[in-house]
């Protein structure tokens, strides 16, 4: 098998892949018609899905790649109108796979308050305390450069007005990171919304402590 053969073999892998979880973003519920936006990165492209286009509609020969630079180089349909935001996120972090989505409970925390209040353990799993970016015009630099500031040190954040962002080394990592964030959204609006009573809230220390743990879960190789 030739080296363009193996790329090419790559490249439909990891769009059925980015499709499917596009899917799985409507069938759950995180957003609405064709709104929001999933993108993987293999080798030096950008697989992103296209603006417009219904998710179940996609085919594999729609496959859609740009280079970092935001150039073009293969398919036929547009580019989703976020693509500042995912090509901006690629070269300030390590994320192999961003998701972002327009998830009811996530968006409805973004505007009320500027961070998420720390009222479940998992905050820790998104680098700590969940902040919301100011409010940009979609698919505009400014937004891009907003997200950024509120993911320093974060793999996850909120946009004011407009959804969430979660990024992750796979597609599934960056899903399971937007599934989160939103359950968290809705633990806490269902909290606050009982007449004088306020959620604790975990302390710095105690998300410092589920850090920590964090590192040694799930299973390990058998040795």
């Amino acid at each position: 098998m030739t080296q363009r053969q193996w790329q090419d073999e790559d490249i439909a892998q990891a769009w059925a892949e980015l499709v499917a979880t596009a899917r799985r973003t409507a069938d759950e519920g995180l957003v609405v018609g064709t709104s929001g936006n999933v993108s993987v990165r293999v080798a030096d492209l950008v697989l992103v899905t296209p603006s417009g286009v219904p998710y179940g509609q996609l085919r594999p020969q729609d496959a859609i790649a740009v280079r970092p630079d935001g150039r073009q180089v293969l398919g036929d349909l547009t580019p989703t109108s976020e693509l500042p935001l995912h090509l901006a996120l690629y070269r300030a972090t390590d994320a192999r796979a961003v998701v972002h989505t327009h998830a009811v409970h996530a968006t409805a925390v973004s505007t009320l308050v500027d961070e998420l209040p720390p009222v479940h353990y998992m905050t820790a799993a998104l680098g700590g305390v969940v902040r919301v970016a100011p409010y940009a015009l979609y698919g505009s630099e400014e937004l891009a450069e907003n997200m950024l500031g509120a993911l320093r040190d974060r793999t996850g954040c909120l946009l004011q007005n407009h959804g969430t962002v979660t990024y992750g080394a796979t597609l599934a990592q960056a899903y399971d990171r937007t599934a989160q964030l939103e359950w968290m959204c809705r633990l806490w609006l269902t909290a606050s919304s009982l007449p004088g009573r306020m959620p604790r809230l975990l302390s710095e220390g105690e998300l410092q402590e589920v850090a920590e743990k964090l590192r040694g879960y799930g299973q390990r190789p058998q040795g």
